[in-house]
Order: C-alpha cells, then sequence, then structure tokens
C-alpha cells in the first residue's frame, strides 16, 4: 500500500513489501522506466547504485541491522524514486524508515514536521536519519570489539572464540555493504550527481563526513579484530604446547619408574626381591630415580 505526506507541495510516499498493483501505480502516474520498477520487483538484494533520468533519479542504497536475534547484521536495502517535488522509498521490511514515515504521518499539524522545502532536503533529512541510527549500530560492533579485545585471556575459549567470529563476521557484512556506497556519496558531494535544489553541497558533504567517519571506524575495528584473532590463535597454540611438553615431561619422569614396577611384576628371579625391606627399597630406588631426573629436567630449564 502506498502510503503518502504533504509538506506543501512535496510529497514523500513510501511504500512496504510493494505489491505488482503498487507497482503498476507508480509506472502509471509517474512513467518510470520499466527496468526500475523491475529491481523493485526484485526480491534478492541488488548493488547499490543510481540512474539518472531527465525528470527523476532512482537509488539503491544499503544500511544495516541487527536481525531477530541481536547477534548478526543483516542488510536492509531502500529504493528511493527521486523527483522535483516527490521522494518515493521503498522498503522490504517494517524498519527504521518505516517508524520514521509512521512518526511523521502521526503528526496532527503539517508544522510538527520535518522541515523541507524541497525533495532534496528530505532525501538529507532521510539519509541523515539512517547514517545516525548506522553509527549507533557500528558504535555497538566497536564495544564488541572492545569486549573481545578484553576476552583474550579468559579461561574459556569457547566463549572467546564465538565472540570472534561473530563480531568478525559482522565486521566483513558492514566492509562489504559500505565499500560500494562510498562511491555514491562521493558523488552527491562533489556535484557529478547533481539533484534538484541548488546549494546543497554542504549537506551531501555532511552526510560524505558521516559515512566516511563510519567507514573509518569499521575499517579500524576490522584491523582490530583481525589481530585479535591472531592473537587468541597464538595464545592457543601456545597453551596447547606447553600442555603437550608438560605431558611429555611427565612421561619421560615416570617412563623408568613404570619400567621398574613392571620388572618386579615379572614371576621371575630378580636382585633383593626376598629382601625383607625389598618394597621399601625397591620404591625409595624409583623414588631417587624421579628426583634425579626432575633435578635434570630443572637444571636445563625444561621445567
Amino acid at each position: 500500500m502506498i502510503e503518502t505526506i504533504k509538506f506543501g507541495t512535496l510529497r514523500w510516499s513510501h511504500i512496504v513489501r510493494p505489491t505488482e498493483e503498487d507497482l503498476q501505480a507508480l509506472k502509471d502516474h509517474y512513467h518510470f522506466h520499466e527496468l526500475d520498477i523491475e529491481d523493485c520487483r526484485t526480491e534478492v538484494n541488488l548493488r547499490p547504485k543510481i540512474d539518472i533520468y531527465d525528470d527523476y533519479h532512482f537509488i539503491i542504497l544499503h544500511f544495516p541491522a541487527f536481525g531477530v536475534t541481536g547477534q548478526f547484521i543483516e542488510i536492509r536495502e531502500i529504493k528511493f524514486f527521486w523527483g522535483k517535488d516527490y521522494l518515493i522509498s521503498l522498503g522490504k521490511s517494517q524498519w527504521l524508515l518505516k517508524d520514521l514515515f509512521s512518526r511523521e504521518k502521526a503528526k496532527s499539524q503539517p508544522s510538527g514536521r520535518m522541515e523541507v522545502g524541497s525533495s532534496d532536503q528530505l532525501f538529507y533529512q532521510l539519509l541523515d536519519h539512517l547514517m545516525l541510527d548506522t553509527r549507533n549500530l557500528v558504535e555497538r560492533v566497536d564495544k564488541d570489539v572492545d569486549d573481545c579485545g578484553r576476552a583474550l585471556f579468559a579461561k574459556r575459549a569457547e566463549s572467546t572464540i564465538e565472540k570472534l567470529s561473530k563480531t568478525r563476521k559482522n565486521l566483513i557484512l558492514l566492509n562489504t555493504m559500505f565499500k560500494p556506497q562510498m562511491i555514491l556519496f562521493n558523488k552527491l558531494q562533489s556535484g557529478t550527481i547533481s539533484g534538484f535544489a541548488e546549494n546543497m553541497e554542504d549537506y551531501w558533504g555532511n552526510i560524505m563526513d558521516y559515512y566516511q567517519k563510519i567507514w573509518d571506524m569499521v575499517e579500524d575495528d576490522g584491523e582490530l579484530i583481525k589481530g585479535y584473532s591472531l592473537t587468541f590463535d597464538s595464545l592457543q597454540v601456545n597453551k596447547t604446547n606447553e600442555l603437550i611438553r608438560m605431558l611429555t615431561l611427565t612421561s619421560a619422569i615416570m617412563l623408568p619408574l613404570i619400567f621398574i614396577a613392571s620388572l618386579y611384576g615379572m614371576n621371575i628371579k630378580l636382585p633383593i626381591q626376598d629382601h625383607p625391606f625389598a618394597f621399601i627399597l625397591v620404591t625409595m630406588g624409583m623414588m631417587g630415580i624421579a628426583i634425579l631426573v626432575f633435578l635434570y629436567f630443572k637444571m636445563r630449564k625444561w621445567m
């Protein structure tokens, strides 16, 4: 269903999960290009892009959001038809932009809504709102990275591995999501892509600054989590090697004792086995051998 808010002569329409009737209505009323309508039908996420026409622009953007579990980041795709006196946004889910649209629509007086005088300003307001939410999400991931750094020396390796894996997966998704959109926002800032209002370069520059700061944070966190993963792997390998070393040294100490014990367990004639203190003598001899081997290992600094 197509819902619309009016800001004077400007219209903002928002569609959640557009039906075939919605898309046909857009095509009949605005005469959008058939390929853009086809992109709106597509269920899979498309690559971010902007198609420029004489009377409108068609834009596909991606923004991150946590999924139902609140652990993994998912891509939220938003499509925009951006004309001189209208802005049409399309989304696949009841997400952030729908919440903003509902709040603006619920305001009884038009004067209480966003102050916009052109479709460029409205588009800027929506991008600014989405960037703020994106920054909050990236800051949450940044906190997860810090938690991974503090958990490196924790005793429970399983929970640390799980935390590192989840955070790294989220950062990889953010990286692949943000990278192709840097070019698009840079074109808006530089004026390569012009809107329908004048003197908007500073506003697009503000969006670009927002995006650049978020991108820098994601890149820094990506390097950190990579370093944390390598450090954690090294710690685990070192712990494993230390455990194997201790087991090997313990086996080396026990080996002559096991040999003597098994030798005296055989049903043959052995020295001092008929002595009344044979058990004590053999035991003391075994303890002496164990102490000598232990002292030898300590002298060689193997223990």
